[in-house]
C-alpha cells in the first residue's frame, strides 16, 4: 500500500501544547523569578482552550506556583532538561495515511552552541511514560521545529542559514537535505529563504522568527522600514524573496507585514531578538509575544486581522528574549489524537 505522508499545519486542530519549564540548573538561573511568570501565563492561557503538557524538574513545586487556568487541562511529566526551548527539542508530528507518527530528530543545541544532551532525551522519555498515542521514530537529521513551517498541503518554508549550517548536517548537501525533508514530511516543495536574520538570535535564522505561514495562501513576516537599523538590508531582501514565492496553484502569496518593535537590549546593551512573528496558533486562539514597546498594540491588531475567528492573547515576552528566544520557541503543538490527555 502506498504511504501518504503529511506534515500538518499549526492552525489545524491540536491535542495539546508542550512547555518545558525552566529550573535552577538552566541558563535561566539568574532570572528565574522573572521568567517563570511568563511560562505560567503561557501555560494557563493555553489551558483555557486545550490541554498543556508541562515538562518540569519538580512537578509538585511547579503545581504550587500555578494557580490559574484550567487545572483539568494540565498534564505533568517530571524531567530536568538542559533548557526550555520545546519548539526545538520536542518531537515533530507527521501523519502517515492519517495515522500520527512522532519524528524524534536530533537536537544539538542549534549547531553545537549549547549543551543539549538532556533535552535530546525528552521526547523519548515522554513516549516511555505513555504520553503519546503515536509511534515514535528517529527523524534521521539534526533538525529543530523552529526551522520549518508547513501549510499542511505540501509546502515547507525554511531558511538556508539554518538548514545548511555546517554544525547541523555537514555530511549532506542542500539537495540531499531537501530530498530528506521531502521524504520525511511528504512535502512537494521547499521554499528557501536566503536572507533575513535577527540580532541576538542563537538559531541561525529560524523561520519562526522571520516569516510564518498563516494559511495556504498567507505569509506574515517581519518588516524593517528603518534604513538606519542593522536589519534593514537583509529584511528588505527577504521581503523581495517572499514576493517572488508562489502558492501551490501558482498565485502570489498574500503577504502581511508585521511591525518592527523598538530595539530591546539586555543589561550589557546586547540587542535582543524581539519579533512578533514568534506567535503560537492554538485551538481557538493565537498567543502573541509582546515586548513593552509602542508597536505591541499594532502587532496584536494585525495578527487579529489574519486570524479574525480566533481570540488574540498578548503575552509579555520581554523576559523570554533575555535568553534569545520568544513565545513560539518555548512551545510545541501536537495535532489531534497524539497526546493522551
Amino acid at each position: 500500500m502506498t504511504t501518504i505522508t503529511r506534515l500538518p499545519a499549526e492552525w489545524e486542530p491540536q491535542s495539546a501544547v508542550q512547555l518545558t519549564f525552566p529550573h535552577k540548573d538552566t541558563d535561566w538561573a539568574d532570572v528565574l523569578e522573572d521568567v517563570l511568570p511568563c511560562f505560567i501565563q503561557i501555560a494557563e492561557s493555553i489551558s483555557r482552550f486545550q490541554p498543556v503538557l508541562i515538562v518540569c524538574s519538580d512537578v509538585s513545586a511547579t503545581q504550587k506556583i500555578m494557580t490559574g487556568g484550567n487545572p483539568q487541562n494540565f498534564r505533568w511529566v517530571e524531567f530536568a532538561g538542559n533548557d526550555t526551548w520545546a519548539r526545538d527539542h520536542a518531537g515533530i508530528t507527521i501523519e502517515e495515511n492519517g495515522k500520527p507518527v512522532i519524528l524524534d530528530f536530533v537536537f544539538n543545541g542549534w549547531g553545537l552552541k549549547f549543551p543539549a544532551f538532556k533535552d535530546n532525551l525528552i521526547t523519548r522519555h515522554l513516549y516511555n511514560k505513555g504520553v503519546f498515542n503515536a509511534e515514535i521514530r528517529h527523524g534521521g537529521l539534526v533538525l529543530e521545529g523552529g526551522a520549518i513551517e508547513s501549510d499542511g498541503m505540501g509546502t515547507l518554508l525554511t531558511t538556508t542559514e539554518c538548514m545548511l549550517s555546517p554544525n547541523r548536517n555537514p555530511h549532506l548537501s542542500k539537495d540531499q537535505i531537501e530530498a530528506h525533508l521531502k521524504n520525511c514530511f511528504g512535502v512537494l516543495r521547499i521554499l528557501w529563504l536566503d536572507n533575513g536574520y535577527l540580532a541576538g538570535d542563537d538559531t541561525d535564522s529560524h523561520i519562526d522568527t522571520l516569516a510564518r505561514l498563516c494559511s495556504p495562501d498567507t505569509i506574515a513576516y517581519v518588516k524593517c522600514s528603518d534604513p538606519a537599523d542593522e536589519h534593514f538590508d537583509a529584511l528588505q531582501k527577504m521581503e523581495a524573496e517572499l514576493r517572488n514565492f508562489k502558492t501551490l496553484d501558482g498565485k502570489p502569496y498574500h503577504l502581511v507585514a508585521l511591525p518592527w518593535p523598538d530595539a530591546c537590549y539586555d543589561e550589557e546593551r546586547h540587542r535582543l531578538p524581539a519579533t512578533y512573528a514568534n506567535f503560537l496558533i492554538i485551538n481557538g486562539a493565537v498567543l502573541v509575544p509582546t515586548y513593552q514597546t509602542p508597536q505591541d498594540k499594532e502587532a496584536l491588531q494585525i495578527i487579529n486581522s489574519i486570524f479574525p475567528d480566533r481570540e488574540i492573547i498578548g503575552i509579555d515576552c520581554r523576559p523570554l528574549i533575555l535568553q534569545h528566544g520568544s513565545l513560539h520557541c518555548v512551545t510545541m503543538q501536537y495535532p489531534v489524537n497524539v497526546v493522551n490527555v
